[in-house]
């Protein structure tokens, strides 16, 4: 039985040096660092001698055939989740692959039967999962308080929080953008504390309409001459037990807040919202609302690590699952897909969870 899990990082980009390595790093004697690949090699390097990485790579080949590694992070665009998911599977090891799951449904369905082929864990970067708050409504919500949850309200929206760096603009490399980048944090969250039911027909609309200009940047300047993806997302999800869930994300809009992450959830004996928590119910003839006077405070990429490492030592499985990520690929893909021909989308095909 491994005691120690030796872990790899392919990608050695923001999300990698500043939410997976140092949090790998505060699992002590649980974890070592060995080794770090990136395209250009010159950024695995740099991270290498920050934090003291031992081996450092260009390709994920090359890191698998001369070292041996127990389970990696996967911190690459979107469009390489797939392949190196693949490679670190065939390769005998555990994978945590930042969100989302892939560019297509065909590709996360592939990483979770190899997933299983490989009797390997496949989970994804969905931190969100782990916040306080949505634990905290995870159980009130396990205990009954809200019902049967038949209805929710899904935001992610920037007023101007188009990212000046990396790809995040780029639709080959990324698939698209607020709605697979920051929309599908809260989607994640909302179905999760829902239980994840069946989606039944997705209809989305997608827009282009402030991006593509120059103009004022809360997250830098971006490349608005090449900018290839929606600013704006909205959608509507139903489920066959009957549930819905409207979303609504952007990296760029004319509202009033700045930077707005939320799940509402309705249900028949309660509702509540998440980011803050505040349940809503009736009782006693009486509307009230409730409100935790105190949330714990150990950051959420602290405990999406330490629960993977756990899951790798210990076999259990993670909160996180990859027939879930097959699931979210179908919603997503879904929605682009109604999008762009204008009517929606009938999600005919089941997928177990």
């Amino acid at each position: 039985m491994v005691t120690k899990l030796r872990v790899g990082i392919i990608g050695a980009g923001g999300i990698a040096t500043d939410a997976h390595i140092p949090n790998y790093l505060k699992c002590g004697e649980k974890v070592e660092l060995i080794a770090i690949c990136d395209v250009v090699k010159e950024k695995a390097d740099k991270a290498a001698l920050e934090f003291n990485i031992p081996h450092v790579f260009s390709s994920y080949e090359e890191m698998f055939q001369k070292i041996q590694i127990d389970a990696v992070s996967i911190c690459t665009p979107n469009k390489f989740h797939y392949p190196a998911t693949i490679a670190a599977l065939q390769a005998g090891c555990h994978v945590l692959c930042e969100k989302p799951p892939a560019m297509t449904v065909k590709e996360a369905e592939q990483m979770a039967i190899a997933a299983e082929k490989a009797g390997k864990i496949l989970t994804y970067g969905f931190h969100f999962r782990h916040a306080p708050q949505v634990e905290v409504l995870k159980r009130f919500i396990d205990g009954g308080e809200l019902g049967d949850i038949y209805a929710a309200r899904v935001t992610a929206m920037r007023r101007r929080g188009i990212p000046g760096w990396g790809v995040f603009t780029n639709k080959e490399l990324q698939g698209g953008g607020p709605l697979i980048d920051i929309g599908v944090h809260m989607l994640d969250a909302a179905l999760y504390l829902m239980g994840y039911p069946e989606p039944d027909t997705v209809f989305g609309v997608t827009y282009q309409k402030l991006g593509n200009k120059q103009g004022v940047g809360l997250m830098g300047a971006w490349d608005w001459e090449n900018f290839s993806i929606e600013d704006m997302a909205r959608g509507m999800i139903t489920f066959k037990n009957g549930a819905s869930i409207l979303l609504e994300t952007a990296f760029a809009a004319n509202v009033e807040k700045h930077d707005e992450m939320n799940v509402s959830l309705m249900g028949d004996k309660g509702g509540a919202d998440v980011f803050p928590l505040k349940i809503y119910q009736e009782k006693h003839d009486t509307l009230i609302d409730i409100t935790p006077s105190h949330l714990p405070k150990k950051g959420w990429h602290v405990l999406e690590l330490e629960r993977f490492v756990d899951s790798c030592l210990e076999g259990t499985i993670p909160l996180s699952t990859s027939k879930q990520g097959v699931y979210l690929q179908k919603i997503i893909n879904g929605l682009y897909e109604s999008a762009e021909k204008g009517e929606a989308i009938k999600l005919s095909e089941n997928v177990p969870v």
